[in-house]
């Protein structure tokens, strides 16, 4: 099977199920910025961390793949049998943070981004996810979409967050609070 298919060299690609669209459509920025997320969600797990994490991101992964199948999927045409996300994907975000946040200090102001180079590539897909939070949303104003989706993307936002908190102990960097200047 070649890579390519010259299907999509007039601005169009097919979603599961057969339907053609323009690239720019939303549905395709909409798992497009989770493909970018699950890239640097990989940057992430290249780093020299924690074994433990490096599972848990391979885990994540693998439901953003679900995820972003499930989004690439016609919701009236497609017949073909995708995985799901479950609610216990959701409950594993929660257990890492929660289990994350039993060794960090409690936060009394906000964080700058920065202050390792692992830690930053953690901020950076936490941003992604952000952004792929806030174009399924708008995705989900005129179109059928899971709930779940939303809902593992929110808190695997939240994740990442206290991921890099994390990483910042275990590097032994400094966290910046922001100080606002008056």
């Amino acid at each position: 099977m070649k890579v390519y298919t010259k299907k999509g060299d007039k601005g169009t690609t097919q979603l599961i199920g057969g339907t053609r669209i323009p690239k720019n459509a939303l549905r395709i920025e909409a798992y497009g910025t989770i493909d970018e997320l699950n890239s640097y969600i990989g940057l992430i797990r290249d780093q020299e961390i924690n074994s433990n994490y490096v599972d848990q991101l391979i885990e994540t992964q693998d439901r953003l793949f679900t995820l972003g199948s499930l989004l690439a999927a016609d919701p009236e045409k497609s017949t073909m049998k995708l995985p799901e996300l479950q609610e216990s994907d959701i409950t594993n975000l929660e257990n890492w943070i929660d289990e994350m946040e039993t060794t960090l200090e409690p936060m009394t102001s906000f964080i700058l981004p920065g202050g390792h180079t692992t830690v930053s590539y953690t901020h950076i897909a936490r941003c992604i996810c952000r952004r792929s939070e806030r174009v399924i949303t708008e995705l989900s104003l005129t179109n059928t979409v899971s709930p779940r989706i939303l809902a593992y993307v929110n808190r695997l936002s939240d994740y990442l967050f206290v991921l890099g908190r994390k990483l910042t102990k275990d590097l032994n960097a400094k966290e910046q609070p922001w100080k606002p200047r008056m």
